[in-house]
């Protein structure tokens, strides 16, 4: 995570921002295997888990004014978008051959899934190889091959404004009735191609003050939902975290952003180093080049780039 700041008392508004908006489910490990490394995976029941009191009561991030006044701001996470790819559409219990949509969200399963090839075997367990010879880049600049993607098993794609949607693990729960998967699925059943953004909108911050505009400011943050790019895991880590907070971790696996995007950021708050600015244009460069890559037009990014401020 190129972007962490080694010393807590020493982060910058961004760099809290992102370590506390960072989820980090518990990590399992498949049996071994004559001959190969040990694999690390985390289940997605696991990792909506960590967004439960998120969703709740909220998420807050320490903010330092340019008056020298320390304030926490909250969020609310809210689930803007979810793609899955597997390697067959008979992972699951249930046969989708349905497009659900609405004016507002765009939601289907299998029914699509042929436009992509499937190259992997139909044993659901095996990790996805990231050899390649074709031009789709995962958010680290390797190549993810064409062939390779899987089944679009799965897609999401919120388009309600933030005030009719419902926080994120109440979406969830309500897109498993369609789509189990989301509770049963691991990192290890999917490509590399899977992904999900969150929208996090500003509630309120503590103490309360006036005309800064910056407050006001929301996040969009990609994270991948693949184990193919998982090679952080937190060990017997007891530091406390602001994400799925515990005081006592066994073996967890961070998923940072790959990619942001902002909304109404008027000011410096969050870009008052160079490196912060720096790794505000890498991050948001990194959302719109994974966006081109699949293909996905999505909302949400589409609002925050083209909205004026």
């Amino acid at each position: 995570m190129w972007w962490w700041c080694s010393s807590s008392k020493g982060r910058s508004n961004l760099e809290r921002f992102l370590l506390g908006f960072t989820p980090k489910p518990p990590s399992f490990s498949l049996p071994l295997q004559q001959g190969k490394e040990e694999i690390e995976y985390f289940s997605l029941s696991d990792l909506w888990d960590c967004y439960d009191e998120l969703s709740a009561y909220g998420f807050g991030s320490h903010v330092d004014l340019n008056t020298g006044e320390t304030v926490t701001q909250y969020y609310v996470p809210y689930l803007s978008a979810i793609h899955i790819y597997t390697n067959k559409t008979t992972i699951m219990s249930r046969n989708y051959n349905e497009v659900v949509e609405s004016e507002s969200s765009e939601c289907w399963s299998d029914s699509e899934s042929e436009k992509f090839s499937r190259s992997m075997s139909n044993d659901s367990s095996r990790t996805w190889d990231v050899v390649s010879d074709d031009s789709v880049y995962d958010p680290d600049g390797t190549i993810l091959p064409r062939d390779r993607l899987g089944y679009l098993d799965f897609k999401y794609i919120e388009r309600d404004p933030p005030y009719k949607r419902v926080p994120l693990t109440d979406k969830i729960n309500e897109l498993a009735e369609k789509y189990p998967g989301l509770m049963t699925l691991r990192s290890v059943d999917m490509s590399p191609a899977s992904w999900m953004a969150v929208a996090w909108y500003p509630i309120y911050h503590i103490p309360t003050c006036k005309n800064e505009n910056d407050l006001k400011t929301g996040f969009l943050t990609y994270h991948t939902l693949s184990s193919s790019f998982q090679d952080n895991v937190v060990v017997g880590d007891q530091e406390e975290t602001e994400c799925c907070e515990e005081s006592v971790m066994n073996k967890r696996i961070p998923l940072p952003p790959f990619g942001l995007a902002t909304y109404k950021m008027q000011g410096d708050l969050w870009g008052n180093t160079v490196f912060d600015q720096d790794r505000l244009v890498y991050l948001q460069s990194a959302a719109n080049s994974w966006l081109k890559q699949l293909n996905v037009d999505h909302h949400d990014f589409n609002f925050f780039m083209n909205s004026s401020f």
